[in-house]
């Protein structure tokens, strides 16, 4: 069975003719216009929605999904999350980019092969994600998940390598 991964929301409706507003993570405007099918979850089921076409206005998405006409087609869906399949993220992510959930538990060390704690979540700043890490003292620190400072990260290995720079994890 397939893994979902949410990726919007339906916020309302736009016009008269069914289309949607939907609202998603800032950052990820591109990848939201590049979707040509979601998912809705009803009854403990993924129901496949079509996008007929997409585009940004201001901080949101419009989308048009096949079969949806009218506002009140729409209206059947304002507030429901919607979902990829996790393949289809996975196909688009760059390099060097990671799920988070492909992040938490896994363990830190140092460039010196010291363990220094493990991921608990990630979060975002504005500027960029941290890695929320409890150290081996049992303190959460926040580190920025940049490559000054993140070394590597090898999700075969479940293990990420940082520069503790001083005061870090402190």
């Amino acid at each position: 069975m397939s893994k979902f991964i949410s990726v919007g929301k339906v916020l309302n409706f736009h016009g008269i003719h069914g289309e949607a507003k939907i609202g998603f993570s800032k950052g990820q405007e591109d990848f939201f216009l590049s979707l040509d099918k979601v998912f809705v979850k009803k009854d403990n089921d993924y129901l496949p929605l079509d996008i007929l076409r997409s585009r940004l206005n201001k901080n949101f998405a419009l989308v048009k999904f096949d079969g949806i006409d009218s506002i009140n087609d729409i209206m059947e869906y304002k507030g429901s999350v919607l979902f990829v399949e996790e393949d289809t993220i996975r196909q688009k992510l760059e390099e060097d980019e990671f799920l988070i959930d492909e992040l938490v538990g896994l363990s830190v060390f140092d460039t010196d092969d010291k363990k220094l704690g493990f991921v608990v979540g990630v979060s975002n700043n504005g500027a960029n994600d941290l890695l929320s890490v409890k150290t081996n003292s049992k303190k959460i620190c926040l580190v920025p998940f940049v490559k000054a400072i993140v070394v590597s990260v090898s999700i075969k290995d479940k293990k990420i390598v940082i520069n503790n720079l001083e005061g870090l994890l402190e």
